[in-house]
């Protein structure tokens, strides 16, 4: 699973049926204005425990949501469209951004965006693919 309109080629993600919209680990998240246009400044770090693979995006802003998280802790998060490669395929999605550093997933993938044709079997993982092996051994131990 990727990012690519934002230079992520890979992210550990899990899919979360009982979330409307996605959530990327995001920090560093600084708004601004620019032309009239509400955007974001982020980064991304797709392994945990990684420096060496952060990338740094601006996207505009495409809402703000109070958030609950499964654990009851509700948050204002900022939402912005990105796409989202999953399963050989490529949508558009509502990602939030928070802080994800303990969490084991960098990303969660919501109903809006498993709504675009997607079938959830629980009974299995890693259906979509698990990242290269040349990947997954630069990142191990991370």
């Amino acid at each position: 699973m990727g990012l690519p309109g934002v230079g992520v080629p890979w992210i550990k993600a899990k899919l979360d049926t009982g979330a409307r919209s996605s959530t990327v680990h995001a920090f560093d998240v600084e708004e601004f204005t620019e032309g009239g246009v509400d955007r974001v400044r982020f980064r991304i770090r797709p392994w945990q425990d990684s420096a060496e693979d952060i990338v740094e995006t601006v996207c505009d802003v495409h809402d703000r949501r109070r958030i609950r998280s499964s654990s009851g802790h509700a948050e204002h998060r900022v939402v912005v469209l990105l796409d989202v490669a999953l399963a050989g395929r490529t949508v558009s999605a509502e990602v939030t951004l928070t802080n994800r550093d303990a969490m084991g997933f960098r990303m969660l993938i919501g109903r809006q965006a498993l709504r675009q044709g997607f079938v959830v079997d629980p009974g299995r993982s890693f259906l979509g693919g698990r990242a290269p092996k040349d990947v997954r051994r630069l990142n191990r131990g991370r």
